[in-house]
């Protein structure tokens, strides 16, 4: 597999100043590009190519489009499928395009200054009837009898219907009635079922629904059946929760489009559980634009319109404070406390592993539960006495590897391959004193450069797994602490954002910018309060950081970096008038 990569490109300019442009990352290989091109097209941001009058998407089409997606997503805009892009495009979301309507609509939104996005479309009467004309698969989400599906969907209709006149009834089968359908119909298909959005099964889309008006399908709101649905704090990760979905998608099935605002419950990307169901509300700009379309529900003493009432959930477990976690199950490992065993960006995501538990933070930066799950539970073929794992990567054709001890795991999404484990000799890994490496310790795929670096005992090695075999390469292994900065025995290292590596210990993390090992000093930064959401700093941290950006920008406009710059910028600067003078 070809591998293209840039670094920099220093330009002189006519006035004699040194730019320095950071171009990009490795560039997406062949078969990346051709499925950014199709995700572009499926969600409404490229026209899709018309091959009766050979229109074909140009470079420059596509640029703009992926300009569109970024800045709709809130990423840099790069115009380039870069590694945070690519990421985002592989995070579970709504089936329905982000661009929809009209260029004339379009125009109009473009101008429009409020943040939720309203497509014009909506029912002409308050009071909406609904239907539930099939239920999740038994076998993929076993905790989700039929009854307790009812009972979150009337919650996620009752969101809406709390700041707004709209009133939503169910329509049960009865004797007189065994067929009758609401208003909504809201079913369970898989794969492809006759209305233009085929479902990809686990992951991917996730489901979809009609905007109102007279046509037969309007208000249909369809979830993927083969994905594990789930509710609420449960143990069950690795499953996705009906309620946060069905909220998103009876938005569109009222007349709201996908919004670029954060927060919103209708930005296209899954977000992860959104919280207690039976007490949350809309956020700002969902209610400004819900009420925009229907208006407020009247609260006068004389005309009052009476809420909705809606049945008790039955054994909601209650979940935990957002911030503390004062008395944690004794069972359970402290998300606060730190010390993991292993840490990996697999999917976009990022997973902490801790003993036999492991949380999974969301590219938004939102963990999907307060809760640890069970490995187990998600990655079938690992050891039944499971005590830790040492470390997990993705490699770049997708498989996850997990180490443990002196053997490792390749695994196909949660599935282990056949043949394994097998013993981590294979790699021909050893130690500068002769020996045969017996534990790894962390590795990651640096998208600096796209090779894979193994650490152990204060060395690494480095692998090129882009052709059919892994290869070792000559000259390794070498001492960790050319990595300077950072710890040179980390826990875990993950590679983020737009290529930034990521290196964990403790309590704490560092930031290593892309594009060299030798950065200087790197203020680390405290786990608990940026990734697990809890009020307890680091060891060292003098401030509170922000919760790691997607991008992975996160500029230091310090005086000390603006004089190191100022210092490499003089040196270049001598370096390229001295390359002149001599040419």
């Amino acid at each position: 597999r070809l591998v293209m990569c840039y670094n920099r490109l220093l330009l002189v300019s006519g006035a004699g100043l040194l730019l320095t442009i950071s171009i990009g990352l490795c560039a997406p290989t062949a078969d990346q590009y051709s499925r950014g091109v199709d995700w572009l097209s499926r969600y409404g941001y490229l026209p899709p190519p018309d091959p009766r009058t050979e229109r074909l998407q140009t470079r420059e089409g596509i640029q703009k489009a992926l300009r569109q997606m970024q800045r709709f997503a809130g990423l840099e805009e790069t115009g380039t499928l870069d590694h945070a892009t690519l990421s985002l495009m592989k995070t579970p979301r709504c089936s329905l395009p982000d661009i929809v309507g009209t260029e004339d609509l379009r125009k109009r939104r473009r101008k429009r200054k409020k943040r939720y996005a309203l497509t014009g479309l909506s029912w002409k009467k308050n009071d909406i009837t609904w239907s539930v004309l099939s239920y999740p698969s038994p076998s993929l989400s076993p905790s989700l009898h039929p009854e307790l599906v009812d009972l979150i969907l009337t919650y996620a209709l009752r969101v809406w219907s709390n700041p707004t006149p709209l009133n939503f009834q169910l329509l049960r089968p009865s004797r007189n009635h065994p067929n009758q359908e609401g208003d909504f119909r809201v079913s369970f298909p898989s794969s492809y079922h006759e209305d233009g959005y085929p479902f990809d099964g686990r992951g991917g889309t996730l489901a979809h629904a009609f905007f109102p008006g007279t046509a037969d399908m309007a208000g249909d709101t369809h979830f993927d059946n083969g994905e594990s649905w789930s509710y609420g704090y449960g143990d069950d990760i690795g499953t996705t929760d009906l309620f946060t979905v069905a909220v998103h998608e009876f938005g569109h099935a009222l007349g709201l489009s996908h919004t670029s605002s954060n927060p919103s419950i209708m930005r296209p990307y899954y977000q992860g559980t959104v919280g207690d169901i039976q007490s949350y509300t809309l956020p700002t700009d969902d209610r400004l634009g819900i009420q925009a379309i229907y208006g407020k529900r009247r609260t006068s003493a004389t005309h009052p319109t009476p809420a909705p009432t809606t049945p008790k959930l039955p054994f909601l477990p209650s979940p935990p404070s957002p911030r503390l976690t004062p008395h944690p199950d004794p069972a359970l490992p402290d998300r606060c406390e730190g010390k993991y065993d292993a840490i990996a960006n697999i999917r976009g995501e990022v997973f902490f592993f801790k003993g036999a538990f492991f949380w999974r933070a969301q590219q938004w930066g939102s963990l999907v539960s307060f809760i640890p799950a069970l490995i187990h539970n998600f990655w079938v073929g690992l050891p039944l006495r499971l005590d830790r794992i040492d470390t997990v990567y993705e490699r770049s054709d997708g498989h996850i590897v997990f180490f443990i001890g002196a053997q490792y795991w390749v695994f196909k999404d949660r599935a282990s391959l056949p043949g394994y484990p097998r013993s981590l000799e294979e790699w021909g890994m050893r130690t500068m004193e002769g020996r045969p490496l017996e534990r790894v310790e962390a590795v990651f795929v640096w998208a600096h450069n796209g090779k894979t670096y193994v650490f152990s005992g204060g060395e690494f090695w480095r692998f090129d797994e882009g052709g059919q075999d892994r290869k070792l390469e000559g000259g390794y292994p070498k001492m960790a602490s050319l990595w300077t900065g950072v710890p040179s025995d980390p826990d875990d290292i993950i590679s983020w954002g737009d290529g930034d590596a990521y290196f964990f210990k403790d309590t704490s993390y560092w930031v290593l910018k892309r594009g060299g090992l030798d950065q200087g000093s790197i203020t680390p930064k405290s786990t608990a309060v940026d990734w697990m959401k809890c009020m307890v700093g680091g060891p060292t941290p003098t401030h509170l950081p922000k919760m790691p950006h997607p991008t992975g920008r996160d500029c230091d406009r310090s005086r000390t970096v603006t004089i190191q710059a100022s210092y490499w910028l003089i040196i270049v600067s001598v370096s390229v008038l001295l390359l002149v003078s001599v040419c």
